[in-house]
């Protein structure tokens, strides 16, 4: 049946028909879709894990077992995962196992704009690359074939826009096949140095027959055009590419980027009249080129940055560029912002009163950081808050440990916070940490997590218990708080902060949009009682605004939660 289909969703139905039977991934945009669109279908095993290292080693687990396995992340997740991806690659697979990495060219969701495919070569394993939703149905089916013959995980890389665009796909049965049955190996898979040193002439091995079989696999293919002008690239570039040229060039369309089939890279070459690379962030496939002998232009044409777009290559090719449509009036910037009745706003709004430095983490409050509350100083990655605390405290000691606080969501605290905090259980720095504990995984999409007590069908699972999780690892001073009370949080953020001791903080209030929260009727102003004094305006919330130099609230927006009314001392916010 043919129908149209999100990249991911299409990456599901290719696990789906693949006879994947288990999947482990941690939410991540804009990989996140790939899960929960397998997690549809009754047939697979799907789990949200703590992390990305968990997931690849769930899966790696279910491959050994024999059965098709799979894991989905983003590009900074590969990060978590390098330690048992460079391994695996070693040990080698039983049953298939795919690996979903999702970049995101133009940072629309991410703190930077690396490269995966650096990855695929760094671990010696082959990666693949779709260009549209039929491809990644097609291309994920292919992954455990390859998978399976080359004994090695397969990476399926995809982006943004391919992850997130609609294309007709068409579908077919699930097949699954014949469980490999695990066999006890212990010069394959203990990796201890004796058997490491004995893999890795195996994965070299690898890796040359799977740059043979990239001179002729159907994931690469020559369309001649125009032998004047040669066109290699891969992936939404390819789109670009295809749309800007048609026939007008010749192009080479590489679906398998690592291995690079080199004999076809060069048979490509001789026979266009000059060749150019087109690919997004890294020179990767250009530098290859390079490295064989291959004259191509890439990157003194286009830019190491940001998404590319038909227009873009059309304009430094130096094609014509059609007219857009442009509006005459400007539109004002709409800066991201914490939702109305955002838990996390009332717990910033005190750490910006009382002046704090705020070591954040990833999440949707790292919107903190965010005018006017501007009130986080550092995010750097998944856990980073807390480990960075306790190396600023132990640095500057009674400087700074009575007014430097660690922010970080729950789910971040399962997935990377846990080590951080033991660190400062057994160091013993005086650091505060804060878990804004809002009940969900918010910033990809309400994903269930290991402290909401449901798993990723929404059926009741294990719950952990934040308070007797930090007791037990050390902690004397846990706290718990509201962070709509205001008076209730100023006062325990002082006195922790004062304390001379480790503690932790957990500020615990449902997101707001949770479908199990009920929205309280919307506050109004009266006019009469404003005094004009912005002390609401102090919040950010995206429900107040001021109009005829009075406050003002949208009542599609207010949820009631009655913070702003805690700043106002004329008592002109109204239930």
């Amino acid at each position: 049946m043919k129908q149209l289909m999100l990249g991911n969703a299409a990456i599901a139905r290719g696990l789906y028909e693949a006879g994947c039977c288990v999947v482990s991934s941690y939410p991540g945009t804009p990989s996140t879709e790939v899960t929960e669109e397998i997690a549809k279908y009754d047939e697979v095993y799907c789990e949200w894990a703590p992390n990305e290292k968990v997931a690849m080693e769930v899966a790696f687990g279910a491959s050994l077992a024999g059965k098709r396995s799979f894991c989905g992340m983003k590009h900074v997740g590969v990060n978590v995962a390098a330690d048992p991806l460079f391994t695996v690659s070693y040990t080698g697979v039983n049953g298939g196992m795919v690996i979903v990495v999702a970049d995101d060219p133009g940072m629309h969701s991410s703190q930077n704009e690396q490269d995966s495919r650096h990855y695929a070569k760094a671990a010696k394993v082959p990666m693949i690359e779709p260009a549209d939703s039929a491809e990644c149905l097609e291309y994920t089916k292919l992954a455990y074939e390859i998978s399976e013959k080359f004994d090695t995980p397969v990476f399926i890389k995809t982006c943004t826009r391919v992850a997130h665009s609609q294309s007709v796909v068409e579908t077919s049965e699930r097949v699954v096949p014949e469980i490999k049955p695990y066999e006890k190996n212990i010069a394959k898979n203990v990796m201890m140095p004796g058997n490491a040193k004995k893999r890795h002439p195996v994965v070299e091995q690898r890796l040359v027959d799977l740059s043979e079989y990239a001179e002729t696999s159907p994931l690469n293919r020559v369309e001649m055009g125009d032998t004047k002008l040669g066109i290699i690239t891969s992936s939404t570039s390819y789109q670009y590419a295809k749309e800007v040229y048609g026939d007008g060039a010749s192009i080479l369309k590489l679906g398998m980027v690592w291995p690079l089939p080199a004999k076809m890279i060069k048979d490509f070459a001789s026979k266009v009249e000059k060749v150019v690379v087109i690919e997004e962030l890294d020179p990767f496939i250009e530098e290859y080129c390079n490295s064989i002998g291959v004259e191509v232009c890439g990157k003194e044409l286009f830019p190491l940055m940001d998404e590319f777009s038909q227009n873009q290559i059309a304009a430094i090719m130096g094609k014509d560029v059609p007219e857009g449509i442009t509006l005459d009036e400007n539109i004002p910037v709409r800066p991201p912002v914490m939702c109305a009745g955002c838990p996390h706003r009332g717990m910033f709004y005190t750490l910006s009163k009382n002046k704090c430095t705020v070591l954040g983490d990833i999440g949707c409050y790292t919107l903190g950081a965010v005018a006017p509350l501007s009130a986080m100083d550092v995010t750097l990655c998944m856990g980073a808050s807390i480990s960075s605390v306790h190396g600023f405290n132990k640095a500057l000691g009674e400087e700074s440990q009575n007014k430097t606080v660690a922010v970080i969501g729950d789910s971040t605290f399962m997935h990377s916070g846990m080590t951080g905090l033991a660190n400062i259980a057994y160091n013993q720095s005086n650091s505060t940490v804060i878990i804004l504990d809002n009940s969900i995984t918010g910033m990809t999409g309400h994903q269930q997590n290991p402290t909401t007590g449901y798993n990723i069908k929404g059926d009741p699972a294990g719950k952990i218990n934040l308070e007797a999780l930090c007791k037990a690892m050390g902690f004397e001073r846990v706290r718990v708080v509201d962070p709509y009370d205001l008076a209730e949080t100023d006062k325990v953020l002082k006195e922790e902060l004062a304390a001379d001791a480790p503690s932790v903080i957990i500020s615990r209030r449902p997101c707001a949009l949770l479908k199990t929260v009920k929205a309280k009727p919307a506050l109004t102003c009266n006019p009469d009682k404003c005094k004009s004094c912005k002390m609401c305006m102090k919040l950010g919330c995206p429900a107040i605004s001021m109009k005829d130099n009075k406050a003002v609230i949208d009542k599609t927006l207010c949820v009631g939660c009655g913070v702003c009314q805690q700043l106002c001392k004329f008592g002109a916010l109204e239930a």
